[in-house]
């Protein structure tokens, strides 16, 4: 199945060699807890039921788009221990485009209104692990790119999870995070669904340390 494909995909960390990653388009994200904690909440009956923590993960993430008038949220879910959303950016240069055009305001149901035509971009189908977002020796992630906008994400929500736990300084989130440039209408239709049915279909999840027990 199409959704099924498109998880496997964003399953890896994969970097483009020479692609920069502040470049318009649409980007599938997830972010897992550190050692794959439930943190955020609990699946009843195929819904996700949201923890205190879980609220501060929705509101941090709707802040991203607000604090940031270069990109776009589109479908989003957090589950008890990860975050499966496709982010767009929407102008090439995040200081440069027009402040007033697709701001967070659909981030929930992917409205196209916002989006011009070819914002999906064609990348190479040659795919390289590095330790960067454009190639070359490591460094942090750009401004303005995917990787710093998952790092503020992070970042934010973080010290917001901790003083609620008891637990100054210590991680929520894995060190690193998976990404897959989204390349094509289908491609984009298809990792919607997979977002929205991941509640539904958590008894299949890789994450669930139940897998295969329920159902």
């Amino acid at each position: 199945m199409p959704e099924n494909n498109a998880a496997h995909r964003g399953r890896r960390s994969i970097r483009l060699r020479g692609w920069d990653y502040r470049r318009r388009g649409a980007y599938f994200v997830t972010l897992v807890t550190h050692n794959r904690q439930h943190l955020f909440g609990e699946v009843v009956d195929g819904e996700m039921v949201l923890s205190d923590l879980g609220r501060i993960v929705v509101e941090e993430w709707e802040r991203t788009a607000e604090m940031r008038p270069y990109i776009r949220l589109d479908a989003f879910v957090v589950m008890p221990n990860h975050v499966h959303g496709i982010i767009w950016i929407v102008d090439d240069v995040p200081d440069g485009g027009d402040p007033h055009r697709c701001r967070g305001n659909d981030r929930r149901h992917g409205n196209d209104h916002c989006r011009r035509r070819g914002d999906l971009q064609v990348a190479p189908t040659t795919t390289t692990t590095t330790t960067t977002e454009t190639g070359g020796r490591p460094r942090g992630p750009r401004s303005g790119s995917i990787g710093a906008i998952i790092a503020g994400f992070k970042s934010a929500a973080t010290k917001r999870i901790n003083p609620l736990r008891g637990t100054p300084g210590a991680p929520v989130w894995q060190r690193n995070y998976y990404e897959r440039i989204i390349r094509d209408e289908r491609e984009l239709q298809a990792t919607r669904r997979h977002i929205l049915a991941n509640p539904a279909r958590w008894h299949l999840d890789r994450e669930n340390p139940k897998r295969g027990n329920s159902r």
